[in-house]
């Protein structure tokens, strides 16, 4: 019964503080408002900016924001204990997660759908908009090459996974077709959606597709590199209606009717215990209770880096995360219809995107006994849990064995956690790409093109002001990264052993992810402060995701409370990214610093009109 009365609690208070503070956000501070047009009505052009239901633009928004990342922190996060990540979970999400989703979607929609670092060359200084910029593009590189080493990862686990979520692709372009043609409603599409979708995930693995799904299981990482990245290529130039948003749209509804077989079987299993299990020659059913210690004090003793500062970026998506105000600002912002909707997308999501990182949480503390397995078997290490299988398997198995409670069969339970995780990735890793798009075309846009004096800029950087060739230098980037072999030497190079270069610099993206949260506070308070607008509740929420990625990334760099520092191996490039980064920051912040106090009440230049649409404006 603890179980589930976390559970309900913590769906509560996500609940409540919806209605209140969110709500409180929306009309005292940001004064949504149905008069404003939205730039998916005054830039609509079918392709990037297309005015489009609330429904679809949070199915998009959701699956795009939440990805692997409210799984794997998670999942890592409990080896300190349960209580420490649940804590951070609940109230991270609430007071400094939602609020930074929904003001990078606000203040995005008032600038054009301009993404943030865009918005901060404007809100800040000219050069903070390139900073913020190349801060970007990197991050996403890193994104482009290692989600497709999550996903082999988990198709090599879960193979069962492959069928269903490539199915997703026809389904979508199907629906997408039928919504913008006005065939028909919502309604039809998502019930037909759903049933094709979980008739895949039980027969998906059946005679000649069983087949497949072991011979494509068997692919190289790097062959899934390069096929799920020239998908990515073909969704990022589409325009969105016709893949990005249907895809997540039926992802949504299948990732949210998951999630509640999942609460379902989190009752099934505090009343009726875990599924039928033999133990000593007696099948039983196992009393669902918290395994894991509250507070793991022998973490430390057993390789785990201190609670502090890692906590706080090991758990980023579910809590926080930085790479929620490109989504909120580089694509969802583009589409809605209606300014009052960035309620419900912007902090309505992250607060179900931390429901998430609680069932998440109790199926690796308390999920994963129910078949009689130990937690401290899996997480008697740190190294052990840290690794990619473990802590995916640990959340898969666990959701898992709450569904099987019901009374559905194991593997089906255990399929459908590995679509569910498999298609979070998936959508994460097409949206990352058509943001790279965005960040490049822009960065194109800002050092490519015509200067102050009226002479034009480098014309090989203007090229990559058009989406395709941006879409390009995006896929081949990330491709290459993940090519390169991770010991740093191309001796032991081998096509069956490439594909995990992201790994390189995935190290940092923790720390780098979380301050990237912290420099889009900056820019929300900045934009707040020139409108003379409140900006104590920003105040913490600021301070904390400024210092704490600093902290953990100069431990990382020098310290080396992990019990090896970038200098110690001998690692140049991770040292030189961490030292970048910090001067970076540093920078960022004294410009904002000097400038603070000579802005309030004076507002700043207007958006220019996207790329593009110059043109339109001018008439």
């Amino acid at each position: 019964m603890f179980v589930l009365l976390i559970a309900v609690l913590a769906g509560i208070l996500f609940m409540v503080a919806y209605g209140t503070y969110g709500r409180w956000l929306g009309r005292r501070i940001f004064e949504l408002s149905s008069g404003r047009t939205c730039p998916a009505e005054r830039w609509e052009d079918d392709e990037d900016y297309v005015p489009t239901s609330r429904s679809v633009v949070f199915g998009h928004h959701f699956t795009s924001i939440a990805g692997v990342g409210p799984i794997v922190g998670p999942a890592i996060a409990v080896f300190w204990g349960w209580l420490p990540a649940l804590l951070w979970v609940v109230f991270g999400s609430i007071l400094i997660g939602a609020v930074h989703d929904f003001g990078s979607l606000v203040i995005s929609l008032r600038s054009n759908g301009q993404t943030i670092g865009d918005i901060a060359g404007r809100m800040i200084t000219r050069r903070v908009r390139i900073l913020f910029l190349l801060i970007l593009f990197l991050a996403l590189i890193i994104v482009l090459a290692i989600f497709g080493l999550v996903i082999a990862a988990v198709f090599k686990m879960f193979p069962q996974a492959i069928f269903p979520c490539l199915i997703q692709i026809p389904i979508a372009v199907v629906i997408g077709i039928a919504l913008k043609k006005k065939a028909t409603g919502l309604l039809l599409p998502s019930l037909l959606a759903l049933t094709v979708m979980y008739l895949s995930v039980i027969y998906g693995d059946v005679g000649i597709l069983g087949s497949f799904n072991a011979w494509a299981s068997s692919w190289p990482t790097i062959t899934w590199a390069a096929v799920l990245l020239g998908y990515c290529y073909i969704a990022s130039v589409l325009p969105v209606w016709v893949l990005l948003q249907p895809r997540d749209y039926i992802n949504a509804l299948q990732l949210v009717s998951g999630l509640g077989l999942v609460v379902i079987g989190i009752v099934a299993a505090a009343f009726l215990g875990g599924p039928a299990v033999e133990v000593d020659g007696v099948m039983t059913r196992l009393p669902l209770q918290m395994q894991a210690p509250p507070i793991n004090y022998d973490a430390g003793s057993n390789g785990a880096p201190p609670l502090l500062p890692f906590l706080f970026i090991t758990i980023a998506c579910g809590a926080v995360s930085g790479f929620h105000c490109l989504v909120a600002s580089g694509t969802s912002s583009k589409q809605l219809k209606h300014e009052p909707d960035a309620l419900p997308i912007g902090y309505g999501s992250m607060v179900l995107e931390g429901f998430l990182a609680t069932l998440v949480i109790l199926a690796c503390c308390a999920g994963i006994t129910l078949t009689g397995e130990s937690w401290g078997s899996i997480y008697n290490e740190w190294n052990a849990a840290n690794g990619l299988g473990p802590k995916i398997g640990a959340f898969v198995n666990g959701a898992g064995n709450f569904v099987a409670s019901m009374g559905i069969p194991g593997s089906i339970g255990i399929a459908l956690m590995g679509v569910l995780v498999a298609s979070f990735a998936a959508t994460t890793l097409d949206t990352s790409c058509r943001l790279q798009r965005y960040v490049i075309q822009e960065l194109a846009a800002a050092l490519g093109g015509r200067r102050r004096d009226g002479t034009p800029g480098l014309l090989p950087l203007r090229v990559f002001t058009w989406k395709h060739p941006a879409s390009m230098l995006a896929v081949f980037l990330g491709l290459g990264l993940a090519a390169l072999p991770v010991s740093g030497t191309f001796e032991d190079w081998t096509w069956s052993t490439a594909g995990k270069g992201g790994l390189i610099l995935w190290p940092m993206f923790g720390a780098t992810n979380q301050l990237l949260a912290g420099l889009a506070f900056l820019v929300v308070t900045f934009y707040l402060w020139r409108r003379s607008k409140p900006i104590f509740f920003l105040t913490l929420p600021l301070a904390f995701m400024l210092l704490v990625p600093a902290w953990a990334m100069i431990d990382d760099a020098f310290i080396g409370s992990r019990g090896t520092t970038f200098l110690g191996e001998g690692n140049w490039t991770l040292l030189g990214f961490a030292i970048a980064t910090m001067l970076l920051e540093a920078w960022m912040i004294i410009e904002a610093v000097l400038l603070f106090p000579q802005v309030r009440g004076l507002l700043e230049e207007a958006p220019a009109p996207p790329h593009g649409h110059e043109e339109a404006s001018s008439r």
